[in-house]
């Protein structure tokens, strides 16, 4: 991989600075605080994103809401573009995420650009959840992380260079081995107990499967007991059959004598109400001949009713006449008010424009005060003529009325008389009909007797109906109880061939556990006894290799760095030893550039270590250095000169405020800081 150029906007002290990156040796310079090492930061960002516990308050500019980091770099000739944004809300996070790949853009999800970017580097699949631990120690390791893991406990420094180097799998394969050993084991206890009672559930099926048969056999017995049984209630049912019918021709002959009864009531009721009608015919008859009737009464009231219509059609004309006479007197007044109202207001003559005399208009009203007066006392003497005209309408209304009640009563009266005769031939055919009527009254009697007789032979069958039902129930009872026993055999049958069932089941499963556990012993033996001892094996002469090419490279770049006459090494946990003159120097008591020093030389020959091990991954050519002469005497900076030229990579980036490490390298890329802005000079 190599850097080709980066833009930074809103991220950390910029604002918006574009860096171009060539290959060789490159140095990141200026004042301490310039914003050199955000240009570092921002590279990480682009290629991996916000790492755990890493805040994007870290990188977004204060009081910014939105920020991103633009990444262009190059593996196996391929142009890639990273593209990265924050977004404050909340919490700052990462808003927008993709990737172009030789003009091919996508558009990914924070993780999956982070995927795409180490497949890209052929970074090992197992560093994709983990911090960007690799790329630290192979590519960019600020100085104080390093000087950290030196002083940091042999064991917590031993576990981050195994998780480094990708040797902490092998620990990871011990205890997984472990845990997978105490399941065998604890599977190996679970299968032992399952299978302790293997010979005694073959004894217990021989005896279930005996006791099986005999269960068979008797049901046979048992069910041939049902079928005589059952062929005892049938008959039973067959003779009650034989019986039911004759109660039920016993029941219709009763019902029969019920109907007789019926009949007969209703001739003897038909006969008494015939007599009674009889009686009130006559009845009617006898009134009808006490009253005296006068046909010609009709016709002479019928006259007196149209002379009376004719007096009733004088006074309606008359009454009309005294309407239109009210009328027009009423009308004559109301027009006497509109002419007096006119003429009081009236003070020039509409007809010859001249004024209007007093005395002529006093004339006027007055002529017209007795025309009002005169026609309002002849309207009284009208309404008062109506009056006594509309009594005698109401008079001749009530007579006329009358007159029409009588002739009625005497056409009804008439009616009467001509239904006379009729009623005399009624009365001679309800007295024919009772003749009639106590003919057959002597016939149902006789039969009713009969078909009592009938019923009393057969009452017999009552009695043999309730034995015969008591011998049914007893036979069905001893069915039922033989159907139950049956049942009950059956399922017995059922649950001992279930339980057979299952018990080969759980014989065969149990068969196939004693199989399982043999397997098991065999597989926790192998694992507890070979695979360990090999894995540990495996692991410790990787550890050795690490460590004496490791503790190689770390005493060479050492001794180019300082020159006294030290002896440094690295122990069994990978912690610098540093002797003088055979006596051992604590790091403490070691001065500040002979500490970096230290941390410096532990940094490339890890990046040494890591690279070889680790031969594929694609960022072997480029390695960036965080200010790695911090505390550097004149005669250490003058030695960095050959450490840079002995690291032979295609592109090293380094951040320094020394100006003159400008002489050591290709180019120089100089940045300045101004109220409170970075950028490049």
């Amino acid at each position: 991989m190599l850097l080709k150029k980066i833009t930074l906007n809103n991220i950390r002290s910029y604002e918006n600075q574009e860096v171009e990156f060539s290959e060789g040796s490159t140095l990141l310079s200026g004042d301490i605080g310039s914003g050199k090492t955000s240009i570092l930061l921002g590279i990480e960002f682009g290629l991996f994103g916000l790492q755990p516990g890493q805040r994007g308050s870290a990188l977004l500019r204060n009081g910014k809401d939105s920020g991103g980091v633009n990444l262009e770099f190059e593996v196996e000739g391929k142009k890639v573009l990273v593209e990265r944004t924050l977004k404050r809300g909340k919490t700052i996070s990462q808003d927008f995420c993709a990737i172009t790949i030789d003009g091919e853009k996508k558009e990914l999800a924070v993780t999956e650009l982070k995927n795409k970017v180490l497949g890209l580097l052929n970074y090992p699949i197992e560093f994709s959840k983990k911090q960007n631990i690799l790329y630290k120690f192979t590519v960019y390791t600020p100085q104080e992380e390093m000087k950290q893991i030196i002083l940091q406990d042999s064991a917590t420094r031993t576990n981050t260079l195994r998780h480094v180097f990708g040797i902490d799998k092998y620990k990871k394969v011990l205890e997984n081995s472990a845990v997978v050993i105490l399941k065998l084991r604890e599977e190996k206890r679970i299968k032992d107990a399952l299978t302790s009672t293997l010979d005694q559930d073959k004894s217990e099926i021989i005896s279930k499967e005996d006791d099986l048969q005999i269960k068979k056999y008797d049901s046979i017995l048992l069910e041939e007991d049902v079928s005589i049984k059952k062929k005892i209630r049938e008959k039973i049912q067959e003779d009650m059959q034989e019986v039911t019918k004759k109660i039920n021709e016993k029941r219709n002959l009763e019902q029969e004598v019920a109907k007789t009864k019926i009949m007969i009531s209703n001739k003897q009721e038909a006969i008494l109400n015939n007599q009674n009608l009889s009686q009130q015919i006559k009845n009617q008859i006898q009134e009808l001949s006490q009253i005296v009737f006068d046909e010609s009464k009709i016709s002479q009231f019928e006259i007196e009713i149209q002379a009376l219509k004719k007096e009733k059609d004088k006074f309606s004309e008359k009454n009309i006449l005294l309407n239109a006479q009210i009328t027009s007197s009423k009308i004559k007044i109301e027009d006497a008010k509109k002419l007096e109202q006119k003429i009081s207001s009236l003070e020039i003559c509409p007809t010859c424009l001249q004024d209007v005399d007093a005395i002529y208009r006093a004339n006027v009203l007055n002529k017209t005060h007795n025309e009002i007066s005169q026609n309002k006392n002849l309207v009284q003497e009208l309404e008062i003529e109506k009056k006594v005209l509309m009594e005698k309408l109401i008079s001749l209304d009530l007579k006329i009325s009358q007159k029409h009640k009588e002739i009625t009563e005497l056409q009804m009266l008439k009616i009467k008389y001509e239904g006379m005769r009729e009623k005399r031939n009624r009365i001679i055919e309800i007295e024919n009909s009772n003749l009639y009527f106590e003919k057959d009254l002597l016939i149902l009697k006789q039969q009713i007797e009969s078909l009592r007789s009938s019923v009393f032979n057969y009452s017999k069958y009552d009695a043999i109906f309730e034995q015969k039902q008591k011998e049914l129930e007893e036979a069905r009872r001893q069915e039922k109880m033989s159907e139950i026993r049956v049942a009950e055999l059956r399922r017995e049958i059922e649950v001992f061939s279930r339980q057979i069932d299952e018990m080969k089941a759980r014989v065969n499963k149990t068969e196939e556990l004693r199989l399982q556990l043999n397997h098991i012993s065999a597989l926790e033996d192998w694992l507890s006894k070979k695979f360990i001892s090999i894995i540990s094996t495996i692991e410790r002469n990787i550890m050795v290799k690490l460590k004496a090419e490791f503790s190689t490279l770390f005493n060479e770049w050492f001794c180019m760095l300082v020159s006294d006459n030290f002896n440094v090494r690295l122990d069994e946990e990978f912690t610098p030893i540093i002797e003088q003159q055979d006596y051992e120097i604590d790091y403490a008591y070691l001065s500040g550039g002979e500490r970096t020093a230290i941390a410096l030389a532990y940094r490339l020959s890890l990046n040494q270590v890591i690279n070889s091990l680790l031969s594929k991954i694609k960022t072997k050519d480029v390695v960036i250095l965080d200010e790695p002469t911090d505390g550097f005497s004149e005669q250490q900076l003058d030695k960095m000169r050959e450490v840079l030229e002995q690291l032979n990579v295609k592109q090293l980036i380094i951040v320094s405020h020394e100006q003159k490490i400008e002489g050591f390298v290709e180019n120089v890329i100089r940045f300045k800081k101004e109220n409170g802005i970075s950028s490049k000079t």
